[in-house]
C-alpha cells in the first residue's frame, strides 16, 4: 500500500487555484493545432470540455454513445445548479458554498478541490446565461434563486424543472459551433471498450460503432473522460438504461485506479417502483421538498387509507421533526434513511406492497395558488401524473429513496489527471468533489466547472510539459488492445450461443442483491456475503449467459452484457471497499457504527482518507490511500438539527 500524492498547490486555500494557474505552462496558438486530443462522453462535462478546447484550437475528438449529445443523462438534473452569487442577499458567499459542500460530504472529500470548485461556479452562470440558458428570474429581472438539501441559504439557479437540459442545450450549442469550425469532430453510436497506454501514457481509445459492430481506433495526445457514474450497477436507478461504467472499467483495468466506489448516493425523492419488469426509476426533483412537505402515517392502520382521510394530528412529518433547523431540506442520505426507516417500521404507504412515503402540497398550494407551484414545477408535476395517473394538486405524491449518483470514480488529483499520465477525468467519473454524499444542485456545478475552467488549463499544461510524440493507430499498442477487445467479446459471443439465463436475468439478480446489501444501509457480514454471491453471479455469466446475434452488426444485447461484465467486477469492489471502511459516513451507513440518535458515525482516527484500488488481476486488487488534510475546516459531527 502506497501513499498517493493529490498534487496540490501550496498558498492559502482561497489562493491555491491562483497558484496554480500562475504555474501551468502554456501552448503557444500556433501549436495547439499540432495536437490531438480524446474527449469521451458528451454530457456536460464532456461537451463543455470538447467545446472549450476546439475553441482553444486543439484538435477534438468527441465521442457519445447516443445518437445525438443531446440524449446525454445530463438532461436528468432537473432541480439547478449551485453557485455563490448571493442575489438574495441571505448571507451565501463562496466559503459557505465550500464549507456546506465538505459537511454534505461528511468531511470525506478535498479541501483543495471542494473550494476550488465553489470559486468558479459563478463563472458558469455567467457563461450559461451569455449562451442563452433561460434561468428562472425575479419581478426585477434579476436571476431568481431556490433552495437545496443541506444548506440555509438559497444558492440553486435553475430553469424550471429543465435545469439539466436548458445547461446541456447551452454546451451542445457551444459544441456545434466548433464541430462547424472543423476543431471537434463527432463520433455518435460509438463506446469505448478500451483505453491504449503506451510508456505509461494514455495515448489513444478502442470504440466499437454500435450500428455496425466496427472496431475503430482512435490516437490522441490525451484522453479526457466524462463518461459519468456507475449507479446503473444496482439495475434499477435514476439512470438511463444506456449509463454505464465500462469506458471507466476498462481504463481502471489498463492501471488508473478507482477511488472509493462504496460511496453511492441514494436520492429521497423518486417515484417508487411499480413492477418487476421496470427497467429504470423516475426521478422526481429534490427541489421539489422547497414546498412540499415529507410524512407518513402515526400510526400503522392509516396506512391503507387514503391520504385525505388522515387528520393533521395522525400525521408524522418526520424530518421536520426529527431535524428542526433544517426540515425536509436535510441532506439526500439523511432523507433516504429515514424515508427506509418509517418503511422498515410498517408505516409505507406505497400501493401494491411498494413502500413509499408521502410528498405534500397541500399546505404549498394552499399559501401560495396552484398557479404559482404550477409555475415553479409545473412540468414535474405533469410527469408524475403521466406515470402514476395520480394528480399531485389533488393528493401527495408517493416517493421512495433509489441509486441517483455516485461520488467514487477514477482517483484524480488537483490537476484532475488520473496516476496514468495523459488520462484526465472530469465529472461524476472522478471521485474528487463529493466526499460520502454529493448535496443536490452540485452535479451540474462539477460537471461545467471540471469541463469550462479546470480541464482546458490543466490539459494544456500536461502537454506543454510532455511534449508527446505524435501516435498513430498502427502502432503496435493499438494491435494488441484492439485484438485483446475482440476476444473478449469472442468469449461472451461464444458463452452466449449456448447459454441458458438471459444478460437481464442476471443484471437484475445483481441489482437485487446490491441494493439488499450494498445499499441505503450495510452491515460486514452482509458485505462479505455480498461479494461470495457476486462472484457466483459472474461465474453463471461466464458459463452460463445467453447472447442472441452476432458481434460484427447492431447487437443491443452484447452491449447490455459487455456491460454487465465489468459491473460484476466493479460490484465486488464496492462490496470489499465497503467492508473495509469501518465507519458510517454521508451515505455510506454501516450499522454497526452508528449514534444512539441512529446518525451516521465516523472514525476520523483511522479513515479520514481515500481508498483507491489498483488492479491486480481477476478478483484481485491492491488498496493505497490518499490522506486528507483539513487544514482550514474543523472535523466536527455533521448535524441538521
Amino acid at each position: 500500500m502506497t501513499t498517493l500524492d493529490p498534487n496540490v498547490p501550496d498558498g492559502p486555500l482561497h489562493k491555491k487555484w491562483d497558484n496554480r494557474r500562475e504555474e501551468l505552462k502554456l501552448v503557444a496558438p500556433n501549436n495547439k493545432k499540432k495536437h490531438n486530443i480524446i474527449v469521451v462522453g458528451t454530457g456536460l462535462a464532456g461537451a463543455s470540455a470538447a467545446a472549450t478546447l476546439g475553441e482553444l484550437g486543439y484538435n477534438v475528438k468527441s465521442f457519445c454513445i447516443q445518437d445525438s449529445p443531446r440524449r446525454a443523462h445530463s438532461i436528468a438534473a432537473q432541480g439547478g445548479i449551485n453557485a455563490t452569487k448571493n442575489y438574495p442577499n441571505d448571507g451565501d458567499s463562496i466559503w459557505r458554498l465550500f464549507y456546506d459542500t465538505i459537511k454534505g460530504g461528511d468531511f470525506r472529500s478535498r479541501e483543495s478541490n471542494t473550494y476550488r470548485l465553489a470559486q468558479v461556479a459563478g463563472n458558469i452562470i455567467d457563461q450559461a446565461v451569455a449562451q442563452g440558458v433561460p434561468f428562472a428570474r425575479e419581478y426585477g429581472g434579476e436571476l431568481a434563486n431556490r433552495s437545496f438539501g443541506g444548506a440555509q441559504v438559497s444558492r440553486t439557479f435553475y430553469a424550471r424543472g429543465q435545469t439539466g437540459q436548458q445547461l446541456l442545450l447551452g454546451a451542445y450549442q457551444a459544441l456545434q459551433r466548433q464541430v462547424e469550425r472543423g476543431k471537434v469532430q463527432m463520433y455518435p453510436r460509438r463506446e469505448m471498450l478500451d483505453l491504449v497506454v503506451v510508456d505509461g501514457k494514455a495515448r489513444g481509445i478502442i470504440t466499437r460503432n454500435l450500428v455496425t459492430g466496427e472496431m475503430e481506433r482512435h490516437a490522441g495526445d490525451a484522453v479526457v473522460l466524462c463518461s459519468g457514474g456507475y449507479g446503473r450497477v444496482y439495475f434499477l436507478s435514476t439512470n438511463a438504461f444506456n449509463s454505464n461504467a465500462t469506458a471507466a472499467w476498462r481504463c481502471h483495468k489498463r492501471g488508473a485506479m478507482f477511488a472509493n466506489p462504496c460511496y453511492v448516493q441514494i436520492h429521497p425523492t423518486c417515484i417508487p417502483q411499480s413492477g418487476d419488469y421496470q427497467s429504470k426509476l423516475t426521478l422526481m426533483s429534490e427541489s421539489l421538498r422547497n414546498d412540499g412537505r415529507v410524512w407518513v402515517p402515526k400510526n400503522k392502520e392509516d396506512c391503507s387509507k387514503p391520504p385525505e382521510q388522515i387528520p393533521e394530528e395522525d400525521r408524522d412529518y418526520y424530518l421536520e421533526r426529527r431535524y428542526p433547523a433544517f426540515g425536509n431540506l436535510v441532506p439526500r442520505d439523511v432523507a433516504s434513511r429515514n424515508a427506509k426507516y418509517v418503511c422498515d417500521e410498517g408505516r409505507s404507504v406505497g400501493r401494491g406492497g411498494a413502500r413509499a412515503v408521502y410528498l405534500d402540497f397541500r399546505d404549498a398550494i394552499e399559501e401560495q395558488g396552484r398557479e404559482a407551484i404550477k409555475d415553479k414545477y409545473g412540468n414535474l408535476f405533469h410527469m408524475y401524473e403521466k406515470i402514476t395517473d395520480e394528480d399531485p394538486y389533488e393528493v401527495p405524491m408517493r416517493i421512495y429513496p433509489a441509486v441517483h449518483y455516485t461520488m467514487g470514480g477514477l482517483w484524480v488529483d488537483y490537476n484532475l489527471m488520473s496516476n496514468l499520465d495523459g488520462l484526465f477525468v472530469a465529472g461524476e467519473a472522478n471521485f474528487s468533489d463529493h466526499g460520502a454524499n454529493r448535496l443536490g444542485a452540485s452535479a451540474l456545478m462539477q460537471g461545467l466547472a471540471d469541463g469550462y475552467f479546470i480541464v482546458p488549463h490543466t490539459v494544456g499544461d500536461y502537454l506543454a510539459r510532455h511534449r508527446p510524440d505524435p501516435m498513430r493507430p498502427d502502432h503496435n499498442k493499438f494491435d494488441q488492445c484492439e485484438e485483446e477487445t475482440r476476444q473478449h467479446i469472442q468469449k461472451m459471443m461464444d458463452v452466449g450461443k449456448n447459454g441458458s439465463r438471459t444478460v437481464i436475468e442476471i443484471y437484475r439478480e445483481l441489482g437485487k442483491l446490491m441494493y439488499d446489501k450494498v445499499g441505503v444501509s450495510r452491515t460486514k457480514e452482509g458485505l462479505e456475503e455480498a461479494r461470495e454471491e457476486i462472484r457466483e453471479l459472474r461465474d453463471q455469466f461466464w458459463n452460463d449467459v445467453k447472447i442472441p446475434g452476432e458481434a460484427d452488426n447492431y447487437n443491443k444485447m452484447l452491449e447490455v452484457a459487455g456491460r454487465l461484465a465489468d459491473f460484476l467486477e466493479l460490484a465486488e469492489v464496492m462490496a470489499m471497499d465497503a467492508s473495509e471502511r469501518e465507519e458510517s459516513c454521508g451515505c455510506h451507513f454501516r450499522e454497526e457504527y452508528q449514534s444512539d440518535d441512529g446518525e451516521a458515525a465516523r472514525n476520523d482516527d483511522e479513515f479520514t482518507n481515500v481508498f483507491a484500488w489498483d488492479y491486480k488481476d481477476e478478483g484481485e486488487w491492491e488498496k493505497h490511500v490518499e490522506d486528507l488534510e483539513f487544514e482550514n475546516v474543523e472535523l466536527s459531527t455533521r448535524s441538521y438539527k
